[in-house]
């Protein structure tokens, strides 16, 4: 008899059975375990009368607010809905068309969506009770997220809520509105004329707090009626803001079917400020176009033609001087899209190699837990070749142990000869390489016949040698742990012009952070040159005893396709890192500039020297923020939040700008800055969008962020879904943004 069972049934139609008290943690978990069944998706029966009852495939997509859904046979035909759309979830027999039904399924199985405006309403039958459990607490979750923030500022929990109460509930959301603009909206919604707020009341007041002035101002400037956007007008807005050009009238079609949710609207061809709203949240509005996030590269090129996503000293999970090693730190890489994992190997008891960070602190995890790791995880994300980087410490006795262990685990995915038994003149592709594991150490000789062969090796097995002592006398190398050796040799760099007369294709050489940025400084024309042939694997420095980061830009600049970082230091480098190797299916690999893959002189320190050079200008207009997340959690306090434009890329682009800051709002606030950035290589540019809380005396609190490569930026209005410093998304934040891209046609 609580008043918030009664806001519930009188409202929202929900049916409330006693359940014994469930802990916080258990709820979360039970919320998170519905939405990994609803994210895998499952067959509804959609009825729309006692004989029409057909099976629909329904989803929720990553955004966690779309419901997709299709039949089996619709191709590529679906109709999607927000969660946010729903105003009420029924369970039971609570339709006429349901009831109708009763006989045929039980109401645990039965349950209608009842949508705001002119949607028809939604029947729907799954095929268990728990099943449709599922399905009702995530459509509810939305609705029951707003019921949190009433409970949480219902303080004396009478089912009402004060002017006092509203402002509490105002800073619990991360706003603080002025008191006169809040006793508005409270005065507004309070139609009872009570002083408070109640039930429908509440509902209300939250939706005009959460109204999208900056999209309504949008949709009006292209809206002759202020109501809806006919056809016409939507292909105009596509044509003229989002830049779409000969496509935008079947876009617009193919819009408003997706997310218009008027059936009325739809039938006239018309979509009205939901749809519109909606549109821009999706996927399709975001500011990473959808299309290259999918895999759509030419992956038939030659491995040194590409950028891999690499890690260092992956089996550390903190800092390298008395951090854990860990299987775990290679599962997290590797579904992170890593493709090159490097493990670091010294002589352990019972003959057995063991991975640690020598003459560290660090743990100790064996070799073979390591290889067995890699072969249950190291296709799981990505079908293309994964590099083990061996960095080789052990006697020979254990480099046996090593290639007997790498042989058994690995099994068939292990490659142990050259692709048709042919010596390369160039690499083979990524795509002919599919599912194999591809061992990157020393060799003894080469991969051709009338190489002599001998057990000595010049120079120091470990690869990483400007961080190890070097060795006076020739190193023993195991001729079983050599043969498993194909395509990735490592030898010493003798300088450009040496690798140009000499060098094999599969031979390749690792450079520290220093040496590497130094050759791209003083050689980088030579060393692109290089790189369209060779691989190259670059490194930290041995003076990150904390595993930071050196920035991978510079290195990617010149074609360094292995740049190796600490993937369990979170920050800028790894941002640019995830920004890169998130398009093209998340596979781990991107393919490198036509200028890079061919003979052309590309100099990143004078881009304007290359053929075809063209520069564009990118202009950004920062609109606004939606529920930025709280990064200090004191009761009371609230953000200051700005953003800043970061571009990556050759020298000549590297540029930042910032708006000003907001005072506490980190709920909508509202900044309309632009900024103007000139980008001379926009193939090799990314752009960082960062948000911080202003701190006039110390450092600003990081927010979010996120990186898009250039070449993937939709132009237009778009959002600006924003992730933690982890990397992973944050719920409902995001910035609006509106992005015009040009040539630029005079000097600047």
């Amino acid at each position: 008899n609580s008043p918030l069972i009664k806001i519930l049934k009188m409202n929202f139609g929900v049916q409330i059975l006693y359940q014994p008290p469930i802990t916080r943690i258990e709820k979360q978990h039970k919320s998170d375990e519905d939405l990994q069944v609803m994210k895998a998706g499952a067959m509804l029966r959609k009825v729309k009368s006692r004989s029409w009852k057909k099976q629909r495939h329904f989803r929720l997509q990553e955004d966690g607010q779309t419901i997709w859904y299709k039949s089996r046979w619709a191709g590529t035909g679906h109709s999607t809905f927000s969660v946010a759309d729903v105003d009420v979830v029924r369970e039971g027999h609570q339709s006429e068309i349901l009831l109708s039904i009763a006989d045929e399924f039980p109401a645990d199985l039965c349950f209608t969506l009842v949508f705001r405006g002119r949607r028809s309403n939604l029947d729907l039958v799954a095929d268990s009770p728990s099943e449709a459990q599922v399905w009702i607490r995530g459509h509810l979750r939305f609705l029951r997220w707003i019921w949190d923030w009433f409970q949480k500022a219902d303080k004396n929990k009478d089912g009402r809520m004060n002017f006092k109460e509203v402002r509490t509930l105002l800073k619990m959301m991360n706003v603080d509105m002025n008191e006169e603009y809040a006793l508005r909206l409270f005065t507004m919604a309070d139609e009872s004329e009570t002083g408070c707020l109640e039930n429908e009341e509440f509902v209300q007041f939250y939706k005009m707090l959460t109204e999208r002035e900056d999209v309504w101002r949008v949709f009006q400037d292209y809206s002759r009626d202020g109501q809806i956007l006919t056809l016409a007008e939507l292909e105009d807005f596509l044509k003229q803001e989002q830049q779409e050009g000969e496509r935008s009238l079947e876009h617009a079609q193919e819009l408003i079917d997706r997310y218009e949710p008027s059936e009325n609207s739809k039938k006239h061809g018309a979509m009205s400020i939901d749809g519109f709203q909606m549109y821009l949240v999706s996927p399709e509005g975001a500011v990473l176009d959808p299309q290259l996030l999918a895999l759509h590269q030419d992956m038939s090129q030659p491995l040194s033609h590409y950028f891999i996503c690499s890690s260092h000293n992956t089996y550390l999970m903190d800092d390298q001087l008395r951090g854990q090693s860990s299987q775990e730190a290679y599962v997290q890489a590797l579904k992170r899209g890593c493709r090159c994992v490097e493990v670091d190997c010294w002589d352990g008891p019972n003959g057995e190699p063991v991975v640690y960070h020598g003459h560290t602190f660090t743990s100790k995890i064996l070799f073979r837990d390591v290889i067995t790791t890699l072969a249950e995880y190291a296709f799981k994300v990505s079908e293309f070749p994964v590099i083990l980087s061996l960095e080789n410490h052990c006697s020979i006795e254990q480099q046996k142990v090593m290639a007997q262990l790498l042989d058994t685990i690995l099994g068939d995915t292990l490659l142990r000869a050259p692709l048709d038994r042919l010596v390369p003149q160039e690499l083979p592709s990524p795509q002919d390489l599919k599912g194999k594991v591809l061992l990157k150490a020393k060799k003894i000789g080469g991969l051709e016949e009338s190489e002599t062969l001998t057990d000595e090796i010049p120079d120091e097995v470990s690869d990483e040698d400007e961080a190890e002592p070097k060795s006076p006398s020739k190193s023993k190398f195991s001729r079983e742990l050599s043969d498993l050796v194909v395509y990735c040799k490592s030898v010493h760099f003798h300088g450009f012009e040496y690798s140009h007369l000499h060098s094999k294709c599969y031979e390749m050489s690792s450079f520290s952070e220093s040496k590497a940025r130094k050759l791209a400084k003083d050689t980088g024309a030579e060393f692109v040159r290089h790189n369209s042939r060779q691989l190259s694997r670059v490194y930290p420095s041995g003076m990150r005893t904390d595993s930071s980061n050196y920035n991978p830009q510079e290195l990617w600049n010149v074609g360094c396709q292995i740049v190796a970082l600490n993937f369990q230091t979170a920050g800028l480098e790894m941002d640019l890192n995830d920004g890169l190797f998130s398009q093209n299916g998340c596979c781990g690999y991107v393919l490198k500039p036509d200028f890079m893959r061919n003979d052309d002189s590309f100099d990143p320190e004078r881009p304007q020297d290359r053929n075809g050079y063209t520069s564009l200008r990118l202009s950004i207009q920062v609109i606004s923020g939606q529920q930025l997340p709280k990064v200090n959690q004191k009761e009371g306090s609230i953000v200051d939040p700005l953003v800043r434009v970061e571009i990556y890329g050759v020298f000549q682009d590297q540029a930042k700008q910032e708006t000003s800051y907001i005072d506490n709002n980190g709920f909508n606030p509202l900044w309309n800055e632009t900024f103007h950035f000139i980008v001379h290589v926009p193939e090799l540019a990314l752009v960082r969008f960062v948000v911080e809380d202003y701190d006039k005396a110390s450092r600003n609190d990081f927010m979010g962020q996120f990186t898009v490569p250039f070449t993937c930026i939709q132009p237009g209005y778009r959002h600006i879904h924003l992730l933690s410093k982890d990397g992973t998304a944050i719920p409902l934040s995001s910035l609006f943004v509106n992005i015009k891209i040009s040539e630029l046609t005079t000097e600047v």
